[in-house]
């Protein structure tokens, strides 16, 4: 596992663009402001760029590479058509499956169960209808790590718009678990998903 992917914290931040149909973030170290990672949507179609614009985006397929900025790849989400509920895979570098998300129907600001490989449950994503707040919980309620826009450690010259938030995962996930691949990629999740 990269060694960034063992760091606690991370500040995503949206590129906003007019009339942009991929979908690109970069994530930050809070604390030295520098860019750890990057995540792009390359490549994409060209029915899936139409739809992009249409009320029908949030059921585009997507396949977003999060890389290093020295280009050395670390996952891809990736998620085909979405009619009602969303399945979303996660693979390494060499293609392999990591985990999967799958949405659960009926749920009040969005959730998702965090499977591994073999699609074993081992937390939930859950949210919270009234704002931009998200944990990712085990079945006996032990918290791995929360997303939010309200963190009040980071100058402004990042935390500037709506599109920002902060990934903090809990010391109590071990270094190198895959859990933490999980959890950085269901953040793309959350903004692909439920916030489009």
């Amino acid at each position: 596992m990269h060694p960034t992917l063992n760091k606690n914290l991370f500040f995503v931040k949206e590129h906003v663009k007019i009339f942009k149909a991929a979908n690109s973030f970069d994530i930050f170290d809070p604390d030295t402001k520098q860019i750890v990672l990057q995540c792009r949507e390359e490549n994409l179609g060209f029915f899936t760029k139409m739809f992009r614009f249409t009320d029908y985006k949030r059921m585009t397929p997507f396949n977003m590479e999060i890389k290093t900025p020295e280009g050395e790849l670390i996952l891809i989400v990736k998620r085909g058509v979405s009619i009602f509920l969303s399945e979303v895979e996660v693979v390494d570098d060499k293609n392999r499956i990591i985990g999967k998300f799958k949405q659960k129907l009926f749920s009040i600001g969005g959730k998702f169960e965090v499977l591994d490989a073999s699609e074993r449950p081992l937390c939930m994503l859950k949210g919270k209808w009234t704002s931009w707040d998200f944990r990712f919980v085990s079945n006996d309620g032990k918290e791995f790590a929360t997303v939010t826009k309200k963190w009040s450690g980071l100058g402004k010259e990042l935390f500037t718009s709506a599109d920002n938030y902060i990934l903090q995962i809990s010391s109590e996930v071990p270094a190198d678990h895959p859990l933490r691949l999980l959890i950085l990629a269901a953040v793309m999740c959350i903004d692909l998903v439920l916030k489009e």
